[in-house]
């Protein structure tokens, strides 16, 4: 088996990847970054000194974040669902809305997420505000863009929905979807529901107790 997974099934971009991985059943070694298996973390340290999950390794090669990762496997592993479509056109839109996900609902629930792990006295309530502020905008923004689709870029499920899985399940944990978004929460229970995804939280449930805010008893 060429392609090793250096991850954790907890991180929410490792869960991206393995969103990807788990819908083209695309076969992998799986390398679990974590105190059970130090070897790997130290093999993994030495391919990516930025120490950021997950890499894949694919007969020796390293592959580093997770977006490239993805087009990685459509271009060398490809499988029965195309991630990335074919037409350049829509090819940028998938890539704009896996962008929206990472930097607009990833990057301020991970802000969200971090503070919790702060010494009290250092905390930052000005930065979590602001970011409370970006979800709630991207919430908007992304209700009126889910008001006629199903997925992330109409009817195939893509790259930008391997991104919006693991965003917006995270971020409804530390600020919920307002009632008032529907198409929104639609959207993110046809991703729970979605088998590759599903999947993926599953093997991530034994860490729930990880979550530095505390994981709400539901998903």
């Amino acid at each position: 088996m060429s392609l090793t997974l250096f991850a954790h099934p907890f991180s929410s971009y490792c869960q991206k990847v393995l969103t990807a991985l788990y819908e083209n059943a695309t076969p992998f070694t799986y390398r679990m970054l974590g105190p059970e298996d130090p070897e790997a973390g130290a093999e993994w340290a030495a391919l990516w000194p930025m120490k950021r999950m997950p890499v894949l390794v694919d007969d020796g090669r390293p592959v580093f974040e997770s977006s490239v990762i993805i087009e990685y496997l459509g271009l060398f592993h490809p499988g029965p669902v195309r991630l990335l479509p074919a037409d350049p056109k829509a090819a940028l839109e998938t890539r704009t809305m896996d962008r929206f996900f990472d930097n607009y609902v990833m990057t301020p629930m991970q802000k969200i997420v971090l503070d919790h792990l702060r010494p009290a006295g250092e905390r930052d309530p000005y930065g979590v505000a602001q970011a409370r502020e970006q979800l709630d905008n991207a919430y908007r923004l992304l209700d009126r863009t889910m008001a006629e689709r199903e997925w992330a870029c109409g009817e195939a499920f893509t790259l930008a929905d391997c991104a919006a899985a693991p965003s917006l399940f995270y971020a409804d944990w530390v600020h919920g979807i307002d009632a008032a978004f529907g198409h929104v929460r639609a959207y993110r229970a046809r991703l729970l529901a979605r088998p590759a995804f599903a999947r993926a939280v599953d093997e991530a449930r034994p860490y729930r107790k990880l979550f530095p805010p505390g994981a709400p008893d539901r998903d």
